[in-house]
């Protein structure tokens, strides 16, 4: 009989797989390094158990003890699994930026787990990196396993997934592609590569609002390129002790749409299923090919599993509200998209301004077209109902036919988009004719859409 004593000793050994629909440009042989076949369906899983390990070794992490960590989801997932079997409580402390998902699976192993605001400063008492701290110094029995910074990281790749991967290319990988966050994974993997080979190029994938490309070509920690970002996993405001610059032969980043793009082009074109840091990695890959040639063998090494995204990366409607996915605008009606069959939100001529601010705030609208039995017969806008609220402290009671100001301007929604440019920018907004005499409003912030 063949079986693992627990399910720890199922990590590891995962499986080299050639990309070929998205790497087709590329002339070298492409390999993904599929790190999602771990138990916990990420590469932080190694990293988990090694940390945890060294840690009782060195007599840090003590029986029924409370293990903490701030997580972006997947090193809880790998600590949860070793909790779990070894008999330990675990807090993890994950920002908002997160997945649900990634929150639901760790409360589903048992994890507690507390949220904390991503745009905020590492030092800020309110930042994951903080609290996290803070949790350890109030909890007895308790160990802060600091992954940032928790040199075990970066050797369980040493010892583990850099022997794997050279094992399976047979000593032929010529570079390394990979998302940076804690630094571990690249720095242990590249560690590894680069004692058996120091030809082999490793190449850091980060993404805007990081530091990391540029304190590694200038040694400058610029502030100004610290600012919130979508893509999970990758990227830090802060570095990490498990960053070797040193091993690491060049970065490349990538943007939040290009990420959340590839991470769905991954999984329609490849059949492979991964999780948002695979799509930067992937896009990475693209942006480096210039540096591959015919006879190189290049690992590109992915993440995490995709059921972690499905409500973000792989959900149109958020895909939509972010603006990575829409359709194309050529006329003024695809400016309105799916709104065309939904009521026109307006006010009547006798309702009260209080009314038409109430209705104005619960859409999100600038403007509202007023109507009558004989039709659309007027608007108001939001400037004009400032200007009422800030001179008139009983504007409020006024009827929206004392204040109403002139109609909006009227245009068909097979207009092209050049005719909308003078309207919108002299009214602020436009009313849309469709057939059968339906109408739709559009304001500024509409064009955003086109971005």
């Amino acid at each position: 009989m063949r079986y693992y004593e627990n399910i720890l000793g199922t990590i590891g050994n995962t499986p080299l797989v050639k990309l070929n629909q998205l790497t087709a440009e590329i002339p070298a042989l492409v390999l993904a390094k599929v790190e999602f076949f771990n138990p916990g369906n990420s590469v932080k899983d190694r990293m988990a158990v090694k940390m945890i390990e060294d840690a009782e070794s060195k007599g840090l992490l003590k029986p029924g003890g409370t293990i903490i960590e701030g997580t972006s989801g997947n090193t809880g997932m790998g600590l949860a699994l070793g909790a779990i079997v070894k008999g330990y409580k675990l807090v993890c402390v994950i920002s908002d930026k997160q997945s649900k998902e990634k929150m639901d699976i760790l409360m589903a192993l048992g994890a507690e787990v507390v949220v904390c605001p991503t745009d905020v400063e590492p030092d800020d008492p309110r930042s994951y990196y903080s609290v996290s701290k803070r949790l350890s110094e109030e909890t007895p029995n308790s160990w802060y396993v600091n992954q940032y910074d928790n040199l075990s990281n970066s050797v369980a790749h040493y010892e583990q997934t850099g022997p794997e991967i050279w094992e399976q290319t047979d000593g032929k990988i010529t570079h390394f592609v990979v998302g940076v966050g804690t630094g571990g994974t690249i720095s242990g993997i590249g560690k590894f590569l680069k004692e058996k080979n120091p030809d082999i190029k490793i190449w850091g994938v980060d993404t805007y609002g990081s530091v990391f490309k540029k304190y590694h070509e200038t040694g400058v920690f610029d502030e100004n390129e610290i600012y919130p970002y979508v893509t999970e996993g990758i990227g830090e405001d802060i570095l990490p002790k498990n960053v070797d610059f040193s091993l690491i032969d060049g970065f490349t980043k990538v943007t939040d749409k290009d990420a959340a793009i590839y991470t769905r082009r991954l999984a329609k074109e490849e059949g492979i299923f991964a999780g948002n840091s695979a799509g930067s990695a992937i896009k990475g890959l693209l942006q480096l090919k210039e540096h591959f040639g015919p006879d190189d063998v290049v690992v590109v090494l992915l993440h995490d599993h995709g059921s972690r995204y499905v409500g973000k990366m792989f959900n149109d409607d958020w895909m939509r509200e972010m603006g990575y996915l829409h359709n194309e605008v050529k006329t003024v009606g695809d400016l309105v998209g799916d709104r065309v069959d939904s009521p026109l939100v307006s006010v009547r001529t006798e309702e009260l301004v209080l009314h038409a601010a109430q209705r104005m705030k619960a859409h999100q609208l600038s403007h509202l077209p007023v109507v009558s039995t004989s039709g659309i017969v007027g608007a108001v806008s939001e400037e004009k109902l400032a200007e009422l609220f800030f001179n008139d402290d009983n504007a409020a009671d006024l009827t929206i036919r004392e204040i109403m100001e002139k109609q909006l301007p009227i245009i068909k929604s097979t207009a092209p988009l050049s005719e909308l440019k003078s309207l919108i920018s002299e009214a602020g907004a436009v009313l849309v004719e469709f057939e059968n005499e339906k109408y739709q409003l559009i304001a500024r912030k509409d064009l955003l859409k086109m971005i």
